[in-house]
């Protein structure tokens, strides 16, 4: 007997996933009746023990959600890294499809702003964390999560760019709706050779800024020029506990490093300058004094990118589409398979991975 209209059935496994109430996809009897299997990296914890394989799944296990997208595309970002290895309590559900974007096309949606063959990409939203994420040929989300992929960009180009070119986006116009101009001075890139770094010394380099990097890797030094910077400088010189107030410098700082890295920029801010933080690659920690900030004016700008409101996601993909040099994709990334995701995450968290890393999940 062929049954009609009827939602997909969900396996125990994923039933602790359904918190999220949304409407519901209605689906052909043909969709009903044959099983869509996908592939996906799951993560699972058992005994406090936690795993990460290369998994096939039924889409029946899929969120409960009002918008599938078949992804094209996602991305092994800092926090991937950390929530695929265990190394940092990520995860807050199991099983977990990790990935915190991704760039496909809508399949289905019980939703008006999307239909069949839209091209979308998704950045935060606490995706691979609490919601099933990216790193998997299927994902079924919340219609406000996505936005439009800018005709400007492949679904490719736009991971290649991934959350973490769009924090350094939105870091940069942070900087400039703050006063930031290039005729203050420098401006300091941390984590350099990262996603984030990498893009945010393209952009700010395009917006005519004397851009200084920071780095660990002096192998890495051609190619952080080629990006835009003009100096590059070893992060030793501000990994370190330092003095409160240091000799004044930078105008401007994008900071994806935090701990000691943050306090040290900070104390070498000049008077009235901007510091943008957005990341915890050294630690969560702040190892400073308010000196920079009530003896100097120094600004600091807390740049979050998983909640951030739609305005400014479709700012900072603005900046982008207009002023990333798409031959830069290239170099800043690199792209590997599904099968290679857990290998990446390990080098990832251990500061391996130089710029980009690009997941074609159907490879």
């Amino acid at each position: 007997m062929v049954r009609s209209r009827q939602k997909p059935r969900f396996l125990p496994a994923a039933t602790e996933l359904m918190s999220e109430k949304a409407p519901q996809a209605t689906f052909s009897n043909e969709q009903v009746e044959k099983p869509w299997m996908f592939k996906a990296i799951l993560i699972e914890k058992q005994d406090g023990a936690q795993s990460a394989r290369l998994a096939e799944l039924d889409e029946a296990q899929l969120p409960d959600a009002p918008v599938t997208v078949r992804i094209e595309y996602s991305t092994v970002n800092y926090k991937d890294g950390l929530a695929i290895t265990g190394k940092s309590p990520v995860v807050r559900k199991f099983p977990m499809v990790p990935g915190i974007d991704f760039a496909g096309i809508v399949e289905r949606s019980a939703n008006e702003t999307w239909r069949p063959g839209d091209r979308v990409l998704l950045n935060g939203w606490g995706v691979g964390e609490g919601h099933w994420g990216g790193l998997a040929q299927k994902a079924r989300v919340n219609a406000e999560w996505l936005q439009r992929v800018p005709e400007r960009f492949t679904t490719q180009q736009s991971m290649a760019i991934g959350t973490a070119g769009y924090t350094a986006s939105l870091c940069v116009n942070a900087l400039a709706k703050h006063g930031l101009t290039p005729d203050r001075g420098e401006v300091l890139v941390t984590g350099a050779s990262g996603g984030v770094g990498s893009v945010a010394i393209a952009l700010l380099a395009r917006a005519g800024f004397n851009v200084v990097a920071s780095t660990g890797k002096a192998s890495e030094s051609e190619y952080l020029k080629a990006l835009g910077a003009r100096q590059i400088i070893d992060r030793n010189e501000l990994s370190q506990p330092g003095k409160p107030l240091q000799k004044e410098r930078w105008a401007g700082v994008v900071d994806s490093v935090g701990s000691h890295t943050l306090a040290n920029a900070c104390a070498q801010t000049k008077y009235r300058g901007l510091v943008a933080a957005c990341g915890l690659a050294q630690g969560m920690e702040f190892p400073a004094s308010v000196a920079p900030f009530i003896l100097r004016g120094v600004s600091l700008l807390g740049v979050d990118s998983v909640m951030a409101p739609r305005e400014l996601r479709e700012e900072a993909w603005q900046r982008l589409a207009r002023d990333l040099d798409i031959g830069l994709l290239d170099r800043i990334s690199t792209a590997i398979g599904l099968a290679d995701v857990t290998d990446a995450a390990q080098n990832i968290v251990s500061g391996k991975i130089r710029g980009r890393v690009v997941v074609d999940v159907n490879r």
